[in-house]
């Protein structure tokens, strides 16, 4: 049974690695410097006293597919039915002033519907979730500080923290790269991931 997994897996690799667009990760516009532990990474640029980091975590990135049911019961349809998988992570970026002890918070996410939306002008291809203070330097985030969460948001306060990302480099432009980051960087990862099984299978 291992045998024919390894077997599976040296194809499955050589497949995958045909279809992985690129060798090296994609470069993000605007002077951001990466960072990439694992399936974390992070950016960072620094502006005028700021300094502004976005992290993500690639684990869990990528939305189900509806045809996931189907595929389950029929045979699997040929190559061609086979969707682009794209990561879209969920993003944290933290804005620091160099003269203030704290860090403004805000967490970003792509909704899942935004794809059919196409029909609206200028939509932000991303949302601000929740947005809190936490003191600078400190890793363990507290949970007593107060967290604003946008559902109940004035939509004009909300407008102007999504200009306000926008004026560090957060906008539009740069959640698309990021989704091409993400998606290459998911697909290096499972292809390593398929090469460490193989090993792990062939190790006897």
């Amino acid at each position: 049974g291992d045998k024919a997994f390894a077997e599976f897996l040296t194809d499955e690799i050589k497949e995958e690695k045909k279809i992985q667009k690129h060798k090296s990760l994609p470069k993000i516009s605007g002077g951001w410097e990466l960072d990439v532990h694992g399936t974390e990474a992070k950016l960072v640029r620094k502006i005028a006293g700021e300094k502004i980091t976005v992290t993500f975590n690639i684990n869990n990135s990528i939305p189900p597919s509806p045809e996931e049911e189907e595929e389950t019961q029929g045979e699997q349809k040929p190559d061609e039915q086979e969707p682009d998988i794209t990561s879209t992570p969920n993003f944290v970026v933290e804005v620091i002033k160099d003269d203030t002890k704290q860090t403004l918070v805000l967490d970003c996410h792509y909704p899942e519907d935004e794809v059919g939306q196409e029909g609206e002008d200028e939509s932000d291809i991303f949302t601000i979730r929740e947005v809190s203070f936490q003191p600078t330097g400190e890793s363990d985030w507290k949970e007593t500080n107060y967290t604003l969460n946008t559902d109940s948001l004035d939509w004009a306060l909300y407008d102007h923290l999504m200009d306000f990302l926008a004026d560090r480099g957060v906008d539009n432009t740069f959640a698309d790269e990021l989704i091409e980051l993400s998606t290459a960087l998911e697909h290096q990862e499972y292809i390593k991931f398929l090469e460490d099984l193989k090993s792990f299978v062939k190790c006897q």
